[in-house]
Order: structure tokens, then sequence, then C-alpha cells
């Protein structure tokens, strides 16, 4: 991307990219407005998809093509949405098309960037409509804005919506918001690798949150950073529960889940970035160092951690720490690996090291696949709910074969199973 002393700007970024200036394409948005005028003239719900078709999606640039593939949108997504929320529709309408009057915005905050972090690649932005349930997201070096979600504001009207995370995701919202959200995502497209932690994971969002705030200069506007600042003793104490599991559901893109608060993994990023970009010496190396994380490095995340001084605990001491508080089984009855187990059994129980909490289980097929599998229902926790108690169908002379893994076990204290895949078999003896 060039850099100018003085940027020249025109409608021609409102269709087209220009070759002298970031990309910019909000073509998509002024497609699906024709398309929705002319779906409000028919009443056919079959010409309603042609129509959707023939004059939006037909004519996506690369970018709704990627975002629709991202989001698993369709022709159909996009005339349900249409046909239900009408008052939203008119009502967000104004301010989806406010976007090519910000592209002078837009590139200065990328030029502003630019200079932070001289390495920056370049990225094509791509301002489109979307199904309503994500504001942005990257593929590849591509930037994709659903405006519909990102223009949202205090006044729009969201009185057909039952969905209380759609109802109360605008309230804090502006317009202005719009440039800090498109630095975030422009960032995404500069990081690298990926791990299935919680640490990593808040590491990678929130970052994009401090670098966006570095280029507004301005602390961001978001509702999980306010929610947290008031909540940070909790979060914090778990956070560094589940900070080194693959629980991504409980930290990240839950709003329907969690209603206020949601996405806290993203604060808990954001804040982690923040200290170790105030504790460095040299803060245009600290950018960098941000940027370039490796998120498929565990240990150079952990690194980074340390030196952010988030907790007072070095990182390899909270990871023995984390290691020695989860619980495993400890008992499997008929004993796991039996070659000879009476084919009456209509029980099988797994004791646990710990109490768990009872009615969060997750089970597998093995790659053996479902004939192998013996479990008819699961029928509860006893001792304590320290054993859960499993109906099972055998028969003679036959192997089975199934899965226990971590994704739903927890421990009363709020910890995950140390084995993430355990292989529970047996075999039962000939009559």
């Amino acid at each position: 991307m060039k850099r100018f002393t003085t940027l020249i700007f025109s409608l021609v970024f409102a269709t087209a990219f220009s070759q002298k200036s970031t990309r910019i394409s909000t073509s998509d948005i002024d497609n699906f407005w024709v398309a929705y005028d002319s779906i409000q003239k028919t009443n056919d719900y079959s010409g309603k998809l042609d129509l959707i078709k023939r004059l939006y999606t037909d004519k996506a640039t690369k970018g709704l093509k990627a975002f629709m593939n991202a989001r698993d949108y369709n022709d159909s997504v996009y005339v349900k949405v249409i046909e239900k929320y009408p008052k939203f529709w008119n009502s967000v309408r104004p301010n989806t098309l406010t976007i090519k009057t910000k592209t002078k915005e837009l590139e200065a905050g990328v030029v502003r960037l630019k200079q932070l972090y001289p390495e920056l690649k370049d990225a094509e932005m791509y301002f489109t409509i979307g199904g309503l349930n994500a504001g942005g997201t990257v593929s590849g070096n591509m930037v994709l804005v659903g405006a519909e979600l990102a223009t949202g504001i205090g006044s729009t009207d969201v009185s057909e919506f039952k969905d209380e995370w759609l109802k109360g995701m605008f309230a804090n919202q502006s317009l202005d918001n719009i440039v800090s959200l498109n630095i975030h995502e422009y960032i995404h497209t500069q990081q690298t690798g990926y791990q299935n932690r919680v640490l990593n994971q808040a590491i990678k969002e929130g970052s994009c949150d401090l670098i966006a705030g570095l280029v507004m200069n301005e602390s961001p506007q978001r509702k999980y950073i306010s929610y947290g600042m008031v909540h940070e003793a909790e979060i914090k104490a778990r956070f560094k529960k589940e900070m080194f599991t693959g629980n991504l559901a409980e930290w990240f893109y839950n709003g329907r889940q969690k209603g206020q608060g949601a996405d806290l993994g993203y604060y808990v990023g954001y804040v982690i970035s923040k200290m170790y970009y105030q504790n460095a010496k040299d803060k245009k190396q600290a950018i960098k160092d941000i940027i370039e994380l490796n998120y498929s490095d565990n240990k150079a995340v952990e690194d980074f951690l340390d030196k952010s001084k988030f907790f007072k605990e070095k990182a390899s001491m909270l990871v023995k720490e984390y290691q020695n508080q989860l619980p495993y089984v400890v008992k499997i009855e008929p004993v796991n690996g039996s070659v000879d187990v009476n084919a009456d059994t209509k029980e099988l129980r797994i004791t646990f090291s710990q109490e768990m909490v009872p009615g969060y289980y997750s089970f597998n097929l093995s790659d053996k696949g479902k004939e192998y599998m013996p479990m008819t229902k699961v029928k509860g926790m006893e001792n304590n709910d320290k054993t859960l108690v499993l109906g099972v169908d055998v028969k003679p002379g036959k192997e089975y074969e199934f899965i226990l893994t971590n994704k739903s076990f927890r421990s009363k204290e709020g910890y995950p199973l140390k084995d993430e895949n355990l292989v529970i078999k047996f075999k039962t003896r000939e009559k």
C-alpha cells in the first residue's frame, strides 16, 4: 500500500478498487437494497428467491461470496430475514449507506495503522449485508463486514427481535465505530497461527481491540470491556481456571447465551495486550510483537502473558497448578480393556477423582462406528456425584468401544477432565 502526504478520495471507492489506495468495496450494499426494494413488490416466495439471487447473490463480490461461505448464508436466509424484520431493515438502511461517506476515514485509519506497524500487508475491505449473525470476520487477506449489524445504533428499530442479543447489541454502538471495527478485522489478516486454547484466542482477539484503540487514539467502545471492568476480579479468577482449556464457547461469540456477560475473552485479551504494551520500553517493537505473535506456539503465548504481568504467577507455574486441578477417571466397571465381560451386564460405571457437575456429559463414537457403541442411556450420577452410571446393551462375544471426551465433563470446581479423549473398550465373553 502506498503512502501519500495528501490523499484524494472519490466515489469510485464505493464500487471499485483504486490501485493507489486501500481497496474498499461497498457495491454489495447497493445491490442488496436494489434486491430488497424489488422483493417488496411480490408476495410469491419463489419470486423473492429469484430476485435475491439475480440482484444480490449472483452479483456478489468475492468478499460477499467468502462471507456467505463462512456464515452459511444462502438465498433463503436472506429472504427469511427480509420478511421477518421489515421495521429493522427500513431503520438500518440509511446507516448502511453512510459507509460510502466514511471511505476517507477508513483509508486514514489504515494509513495510521501502517505508521504504527510499517510491515503491514495489504488487505481488501468488503462491506456487505449479511444474515444478522456476524458484524465482521476475515478470510485470507479480506476484511468482511456485515453492515446491517456494524451500523446499527441506539435508535435502530429492534422491536421485531425476540433475540435478546440482537436487541441489546446496538445500544452503545455509534456509526463512528465502523472504522475501529474495520481496523480490528484488518489486524486479523496480519496474524498467524491458531491453537484451540482460551488464552491464545483471548490475546488474538483482544490485541486487535488494543491496536484499533491506538490507531483511533481512544479506548475501544465495547460492551464486554465496560462489563469486564466492573467484574474484573471474578472474570480473572474464572479465566485462570479455563485459559488452558479449549472451552472457547464460554468466552467467545456467545452473545445469545451470555447476554451482558458475553465475549469476555475479548476483554481479558485486551487487558493482557494493553499491559504488555504499557510494560514495554520500546512501544513500536511492542506493537510488532503483538501483531506478529504466533498463536500456534503455546510457549510464545505464555511468554507474552508473563511479560504482560497480568497474573503474579509465571505461566509455567499456572500450567502446573491447572494440571494438578484436573479431574480424571480413576475406575471403570467393567474394567476398561477387559476381554471377559459378562454378557448380562446392564450398567457401566465410570468413577472420577473429584465430584462432577451432573447433567453435562460428552461421548463420541470411536473410529469403529456406531455398531461398537454399547450405551443406551445415561442413568445419572451416584457416589456423591463421583460415579457416572450408563445403561448398556451388550451381546455375547462382541467387542465394544466408544470415547469419553472432556468437552462437557466438569468438576464442581470448574475444571475439565484431564483426558481430552478417553477410549473405553471391552469384549464380552461367549455364553
